[in-house]
């Protein structure tokens, strides 16, 4: 694999391409605690600055481990695609009711019973360092490639990985 250092501005697009194409995360709260707690989460949407918002409930153990220790953990896997990223920063809980209107959509976000949107919240992660992974094939595609430049004798590249500057 190809190293790829993204510089910021390089960066921060390559985190939102990745983050808005997979989609949905593993959280993890609780990092300095003896037990993680890992969530699903969809990606709602990453702003211009490169922060990725979530919906959650007030009330949720990563909301209450969020306030008592704002480091988060993002995994992000596409295992079809064979892109990953790993992402680390700071949580914010945020109830503004703009923010909240701009990132629920009542079609995706069916699942918040209507009781629970009176606890609904919004999480803002601002991340802070990033590594990804990227075979930019379909893994079935780079174990072909991997093959030939093993018979041949070539340079192996089956993708992209790297860090982004953030």
């Amino acid at each position: 694999m190809e190293a790829g250092n993204f510089k910021k501005h390089e960066g921060k697009n390559r985190l939102k391409e990745l983050a808005e194409d997979i989609k949905i995360c593993m959280m993890i709260t609780g990092l300095h605690e003896n037990e993680l707690n890992a969530v699903p989460m969809t990606t709602k949407k990453v702003d211009d600055e490169g922060n990725i918002w979530f919906l959650s409930l007030k009330d949720s153990l990563h909301n209450r481990q969020i306030h008592h220790d704002p480091k988060v953990q993002l995994l992000y896997s596409d295992p079809v695609k064979m892109e990953f990223l790993n992402v680390s920063g700071n949580a914010e809980i945020n109830q503004d009711q703009t923010i909240l209107e701009d990132l629920f959509d009542e079609e995706t976000d069916n699942w918040f019973e209507e009781i629970e949107k009176e606890k609904l919240t919004a999480i803002k992660f601002i991340p802070e360092k990033a590594h990804y992974w990227d075979t930019q094939t379909n893994k079935y595609e780079a174990l072909y490639h991997l093959g030939i430049a093993t018979l041949t004798g070539e340079e192996k590249h089956s993708g992209d990985k790297g860090k982004l500057s953030l």
